[in-house]
């Protein structure tokens, strides 16, 4: 620490020898810093604010309906385009600023100057994200300039551009959308129709070969082959019925002992027309079902006539009174045996109709397979075309939907689906935004006093000399043995005394001096620019 001290205290004398020097450049450059900072134009802020919402009640009725349009990336948009040349160049025109301009270079010169004083800029108030991901957003633009009138038309230039161009912006995009889609609309109409056209020729060329409901070619011949096989399997479990219903009926006894002639007169002929009664009802019964040519209805018919022919017959023996008649008219009819021959009826109708569906499906799979080669391809082709229509159909009804959204979105865009609050409109202080004059001026003392002690240490860098005697033993390490102290009369007491003062008067003039500059600040530099204009 006593060393630190020791080398300030050097330093100190060092400057104090070059006192005058140091006073004269601290003079010097405040002076200098006094001339610049109030030769400095002043320049206004003009500043604007405006709340952009994004979130207006009309937004969400038109969800669903309508195209929802970034605008937030439309503001951006904007923003940006507010910085770009062409329309700074417009700016430029409408609010006179290239008045003296004639050339090229000059407008590029005015271009880049706006570029650097104007400021855009976003930010949320009620969001916790950035203004770019925020549906509402305040929006700041402010420029600076040396005529403070035309600060403020600057900023209401640029404010009524931005809020235009992201109204018009918006419009346009809507009408470009609209455009485009009715032309893409109108160009797959016509592959539309062309696809249509294809798949009604090819339906009429290949007529009775193309799949239908019950799926396509292949599908189909499985299903005959499937049917064919149940067919046959039903038709030899009939059989197999049969088979045993016959073995049973004859070993069955088809009358058995009854009451007499009366009992057995009554019961052997009602018993066979109660039977073709019954048949003949159940063949009404099917004819609602099936046509004339079921194969259970042509069985029933043939058991009904032979119903009809047994019932003459036993009628005939009857009232002939032969010997027939007679054995009839002592026996009573097995029920069982009745029961059996009813069942085989029922079987041989079973099996005709087995019969019958097992021939439909053998034609079935024999015209199938008549068309094995050619069926595929034709399958595939109308697969294509159908796929082709499909496709070509989907494309069409979306754009159709999406152009009644972009046409509700034109007219919600009309209407105002963004809103534009100004915050505060464009003004500008009455007081220069810059320089700020006073805090220069107070920085211009600590340069002017770093300066001038720079100014009286500097040689001291370069040509040291010694002072005291720890300076001395610091610079060559060795111990000094001894020194001479300097004796000062009155006189140069005196003189030094006067020394003193005059330094201080300086320095404190300089501070005063300072003091005063930076109260009058700015309406000092008026002062003097209306002076020496």
């Amino acid at each position: 620490m006593n060393e630190i001290l020791g080398i300030v205290y050097s330093f100190a004398r060092v400057a104090w020898r070059r006192r005058w020097v140091a006073l004269a450049t601290a003079w010097a450059v405040a002076l200098v810093a006094w001339v610049v900072i109030m030769a400095l134009p002043d320049r206004y802020e003009a500043a604007a604010r405006v709340f952009v919402d994004a979130r207006t009640p009309l937004r969400p009725v038109l969800e669903g309906i309508a195209i929802q349009s970034d605008y937030e990336s439309q503001l951006s948009l904007v923003r940006e385009a507010l910085l770009s040349r062409p329309q700074l160049e417009a700016v430029a025109r409408q609010t006179n600023l290239d008045a003296n301009v004639s050339t090229p270079a000059q407008m590029d010169a005015v271009v880049t100057t706006l570029q650097k004083q104007i400021y855009v800029n976003a930010f949320s108030p009620n969001s916790p994200v950035g203004p770019s991901q925020a549906r509402d957003a305040v929006y700041v633009i402010a420029y600076q300039n040396t005529d403070r009138d035309k600060s403020v038309e600057v900023v209401r230039t640029l404010l009524d551009n931005f809020m235009e161009g992201t109204r018009s912006g918006s419009r346009s995009g809507s009408n470009e959308a609209q455009s485009f889609l009715n032309d893409q609309i109108a160009e797959l109409e016509k592959r539309l129709q062309e696809a249509e056209e294809r798949l009604a020729e090819f339906k009429k060329q290949n007529i009775g070969l193309l799949p239908g409901e019950r799926g396509d070619y292949f599908t189909r011949l499985n299903q005959e082959m499937s049917g064919l096989q149940q067919a046959e399997t039903n038709l030899a479990v009939a059989l197999s019925r049969r088979t045993e219903l016959q073995r049973q009926l004859s070993n069955a006894r088809a009358y058995l002992p009854g009451t007499g002639a009366g009992g057995t007169a009554a019961t052997g002929a009602p018993d066979v027309t109660l039977r073709r009664q019954e048949a003949e009802q159940r063949l009404e019964d099917l004819l609602l079902r099936f046509t004339d040519r079921h194969p259970e209805v042509i069985a029933l018919r043939q058991t009904i006539q032979e119903l009809k022919e047994r019932e003459t017959r036993e009628l005939a023996e009857l009232q002939s009174g032969g010997e027939g008649t007679g054995a009839i008219r002592s026996l009573s009819a097995n029920p069982l045996y009745q029961q059996i021959q009813s069942q085989l009826s029922q079987v041989e109708v079973e099996i005709a109709s087995h019969q019958g569906a097992a021939a439909q499906h053998r034609r079935e799979i024999a015209n199938l397979r008549q068309f094995v080669d050619q069926v595929p391809e034709i399958e595939q082709e109308f697969a294509r075309l159908n796929r082709d229509y499909g496709v070509t159909k989907d494309q069409y009804d979306q754009l159709v939907q999406r152009r009644e959204q972009a046409r509700v979105s034109g007219d919600a865009a009309r209407s105002g689906i963004v809103r534009f609050d100004v915050i505060e409109p464009p003004r500008a202080p009455l007081e220069p935004t810059w320089p700020k004059r006073s805090l220069m001026i107070i920085g211009s003392l600590f340069l002017a006093v770093a300066a001038g002690m720079g100014v009286a240490i500097l040689p001291q860098l370069f040509a040291p000399t010694f002072g005291d005697v720890g300076s001395l033993a610091r610079k060559f390490g060795l111990p000094v043995l001894g020194a001479v102290s300097a004796v000062h009369t009155p006189r140069q007491r005196t003189e030094e005394r006067r020394e003193i003062r005059k330094v201080a008067l300086a320095s404190l003039a300089l501070v005063v001096l300072t003091g005063v500059m930076a109260v009058a600040g700015s309406h000092g530099a008026r002062l003097l620019h209306a002076l020496f204009t």
